[in-house]
């Protein structure tokens, strides 16, 4: 079980694998907030403990003992290039937020190869949590790996208070398994719409342990969303009828495929609010053998700026962006 406590960063004989600076964690948090499908039921009873961090430490620790609590697993990966979390489940979604070295404002990366180590998603997104406060953005020190092969966190340059946090890593259990993602022909299949769009019409095609029907059509160039329970719902995206909503579109062949819903609607379910108010595109690509590929952009920018990116290109500002990635493989035929 992963753990968190207010404790000062240890200093280890060896030099730490990495040693990070992240001026504002408010993106980190939003992105991987993305994939944080499974969330935890604590007990409402009230904590006994002031300190935040504390508090969380023992809501998990109460709420563990309970059975309350089967924690969200992610492996972290490490490299210069920068950090990937992946988290999965059931060997049929995987999900990978890539945070580059660009969004860090410092990273010192002295590892040899790639260190991996696993921890509990939630436990990190919520230890994050304890370093953001409204309209305003304090930096946060990343080190790995501690006395204790933990994952420490710290607030710096705050002359008024220093917070730390300490994370319990593992070795991961199984190693994620890549999909290599293929695209179908020539021709790669695939449209955008922006993000908060995709979420509603997901959303809207709910039904009770069924599966949702994605329909490419390349003329006239359409994408239809069909979803079967006790009746039948179909979400159409015509190219044509409304480019400001289907903002691309990419298909030269006519492809079908069925998929889990839970696992569909995990890709847009936890897509923070301020990720859908600036509304980016988000783009959806089948591969061979009707591999699903979603994918979404979060600003990781300073508070108070502003920056615009999306996939369909334009006029933009520099900005930092984390690269968030879904991959739910289809439903086989009977």
């Amino acid at each position: 079980m992963s753990s968190s406590t207010t404790s000062g960063q240890g200093q280890g004989d060896e030099a730490p694998d990495l040693v990070c600076v992240v001026d504002c964690v408010h993106g980190m948090v939003d992105a991987l907030s993305c994939v944080r499908w499974n969330k935890h039921q604590v007990s409402s009873r009230p904590p006994l403990l002031s300190s935040p961090l504390l508090r969380t430490c023992r809501l998990y620790l109460r709420a563990a003992l309970h059975g309350m609590v089967v924690p969200q697993g992610a492996v972290v990966e490490l490299s210069e290039h920068g950090i990937v979390v992946t988290v999965e489940e059931s060997g049929c979604l995987q999900a990978k937020v890539y945070l580059k070295t660009e969004l860090f404002a410092e990273y010192d990366y002295g590892a040899e190869g790639r260190p991996r180590f696993g921890l509990s998603l939630g436990l990190l997104v919520d230890c994050l949590n304890m370093f953001t406060v409204p309209g305003f953005a304090s930096p946060v020190g990343i080190r790995y790996p501690g006395p204790d092969m933990q994952l420490l966190l710290r607030s710096v340059g705050s002359p008024d208070a220093c917070i730390h946090a300490e994370i319990r890593t593992r070795i991961p259990d199984t190693v994620a398994w890549d999909y290599h993602f293929e695209h179908a022909g020539n021709t790669p299949v695939t449209f955008t719409v922006k993000s908060a769009i995709l979420k509603e019409s997901i959303d809207d095609l709910e039904w009770p342990g069924s599966s949702i029907q994605i329909h490419f059509h390349p003329d006239p160039p359409s994408v239809i969303f069909k979803g079967e329970g006790h009746g039948d719902l179909e979400i159409e995206f015509s190219y044509y009828a409304n480019t400001d909503l289907l903002i691309a579109f990419q298909c030269d062949q006519e492809l079908s495929y069925r998929y889990k819903y839970k696992f569909l609607r995990a890709t847009t379910s936890n897509v923070p609010s301020s990720v859908l108010k600036e509304n980016r595109g988000s783009k959806v690509t089948i591969g061979r053998g009707g591999m699903l590929k979603i994918q979404h952009l979060v600003s990781v920018a300073r508070l108070g700026t502003q920056s615009y990116h999306n996939f369909a290109g334009g006029a933009q500002q520099p900005s930092r962006i984390a690269f968030i990635e879904f991959f739910v493989k289809p439903e086989e035929d009977d």
